[in-house]
């Protein structure tokens, strides 16, 4: 049994990857150190990136992630190649190869930017634009049939990493038009060293005593009504919140910061009176998918002191082939390979990321189930078929996971920004006497910065200065916006 305890922490949300490099985060004490099941990564750390700010004030991270140099690093968002690349069969992929292909990809990732003020698009989505742009070059390649195929095979897997990146299954889900409105602030990704809990804590303790309320999972939001409340004789509230064992919170106000998959299964019965019909029709466009960590506890390492992430390649996979293998026997070919975590006193530890339907086939399997896939999976990708097992596993299960369905939102074929900010929009929106009732944050109403921490902790930033804006409009605001 894994040495793990159970601890847990609720925070915004980001993207998962990025080892150069939101979702909910929650955190496991482990091995003296801490493991992020979810938000890990600080997405792009310098001025223009609040979380990073918040951190540097809290004396949060260390002298090299406060660095000028860390700071002005452009990575375009991009993933940063890996330490080594390992194939099926146990090959080792020489680097040369592996960043003539991350160039070749990342060069195509970055020509989508191009479609975002256009007035129409090649193909709808992201993939199709990749592949069909990947068909076209491929007929200058050189070289023989299975040099070709093992390019494809790499080619297969930065897909892979670009799905757990974006959070969706499959990069034909990306619309392309939209794609390019995301902005990547400048900044070598960094963490934090005990977790993200070091912020929230931080933030906690900046608020009165008992202003937040634990353990009360919510079952109804009411709004539109007239509500009273004892302990305010005389006065009316517009909204009520139910939760599920019964308690009730008559308010002015309601800010809602749900993750979009929560929303998706759930908005029908969680607001009375129903949402309007273009809000829920942004919910049902916007995309919003699951990328999942699974961590592997070693006694002894088996990859070299400075290795920081072991990719995995497929060798009979390609971006061009739509082959649809039963999960149960391919699921584990998703995993796009494995980050290196700062060894813990004598314990080891791999941090494997997997996406889409795969990643949440991997929710349904037991603990043991997985740890014998991915032992075997090693054992491939190694050579070493005597390669010892691990010694443990942890995983996250945000698909399953009752209160957010999924990890962070994308913009998917059939939606764009619009529908992000109308699910921002506060309601009601008929009578401009009685708006701002309910409020809407969280990463996915953030139309430049969704699916990161950043753009959460903006979200609400924005709905707060709202409602300071309508109680005080003299009111100084604490910190620039952005």
């Amino acid at each position: 049994m894994p040495s793990w305890q159970a601890s847990r922490t609720k925070a915004a949300s980001k993207k998962e990857l990025g080892y150069q490099p939101a979702r909910p985060t929650k955190e496991e004490p482990s091995f003296g150190g801490v493991v992020e099941l979810g938000a890990h990564w600080i997405h792009g750390p310098s001025r223009g990136n609040p979380v990073f700010q918040l951190a540097a004030e809290f004396g949060l991270l260390g002298e090299k992630e406060l660095s000028e140099e860390n700071q002005l690093v452009e990575t375009g968002g991009h993933v940063g190649l890996p330490s080594e690349i390992c194939t099926s069969s146990g090959r080792r992929v020489s680097m040369e190869l592996v960043a003539e292909l991350a160039s070749l990809f990342y060069g195509l990732i970055d020509q989508t930017r191009e479609f975002l003020h256009a007035t129409e698009t090649p193909v709808p989505s992201v993939g199709e634009f990749l592949k069909k742009e990947i068909s076209q070059q491929m007929a200058s390649w050189t070289g023989d049939a299975e040099t070709k195929k093992l390019k494809l095979a790499i080619l297969n897997s930065f897909f892979n990493v670009e799905c757990c990146v974006s959070g969706t299954h499959s990069m034909d889900l990306v619309a392309l038009a939209p794609f390019g409105e995301y902005i990547a602030l400048p900044g070598l990704d960094c963490t934090f060293s005990r977790g993200y809990q070091g912020l929230t804590d931080r933030i906690m303790a900046s608020l009165p005593k008992d202003t937040v309320v634990f353990n009360k999972p919510v079952k109804t939001i009411h709004w539109n009504g007239s509500f009273q409340e004892a302990a305010f004789p005389g006065e009316t509230f517009p909204v009520l919140v139910e939760c599920e064992d019964g308690a009730c919170f008559p308010a002015h106000h309601v800010i809602v910061t749900v993750p979009l998959g929560f929303l998706k299964a759930h908005q029908d019965i969680f607001f009375e009176p129903p949402l309007p019909t273009e809000k829920v029709e942004a919910i049902r466009k916007i995309g919003f998918g699951t990328n999942n960590k699974i961590f592997l506890e070693f006694k002894e390492p088996f990859w070299e002191p400075d290795c920081q992430f072991i990719q995995v390649v497929w060798e009979d996979t390609s971006p061009l082939e739509d082959l649809t293998p039963t999960l149960q026997d391919s699921w584990f070919k998703k995993l796009i390979g494995f980050v290196v975590l700062p060894a813990f006193e004598s314990v080891h530890v791999l941090c494997g990321f997997i996406a889409g339907l795969e990643s949440e086939y991997m929710e349904t399997l037991s603990d043991e189930e997985v740890l014998l896939s991915l032992t075997q999976v090693l054992r491939k990708v190694t050579g070493n078929p005597q390669l010892p097992a691990p010694e443990s596993v942890l995983r996250s299960c945000w698909h399953s996971a009752r209160y957010t369905c999924g990890s962070y939102s994308y913009v998917a074929v059939g939606s764009n920004g619009a529908d992000i900010d109308l699910l921002a929009q506060p309601l009601p929106v008929d009578n401009p006497s009685t708006q701002l009732q309910m409020l809407f944050a969280g990463e996915a109403t953030h139309r430049t910065f969704y699916s990161t921490t950043h753009g959460a902790l903006l979200s609400g930033w924005r709905e707060a200065d709202r409602l300071i804006g309508l109680w005080d409009s003299q009111v100084q605001q604490p910190r620039p916006r952005l």
